[in-house]
């Protein structure tokens, strides 16, 4: 399964990125995570449907320093992604 999030609000130099390297680390999802110009902090996570989610759940809180506002979510077809980068 793979899902791309785009989330928005409080989320960049809040250490976004680097906790959900090592939640996706944790429970074995591939991907990547990287702030945009935007202002917010876009991910891609590629795994078991269930580990997936739980990213997907995650990025809707955030670390304890993040505020967020909204997260869009998209059905992307699997690329096969091996590890999991900070961008």
């Amino acid at each position: 399964m793979r899902r791309r999030v785009v989330v928005h609000g409080r989320v960049q130099g809040v250490f976004f990125r680097e906790t959900t390297r090592r939640l996706a680390e944790e429970q074995g999802v591939a991907g990547w995570a990287r702030n945009t110009w935007e202002g917010t902090v876009e991910a891609v996570f590629e795994g078991p449907p269930e580990k997936v989610e739980r990213l997907v759940d995650f990025v809707h809180r955030g670390p304890s320093s993040a505020w967020v506002e909204r997260v869009e979510v998209f059905e992307e077809d699997e690329e096969g992604l091996v590890g999991f980068a900070v961008r």
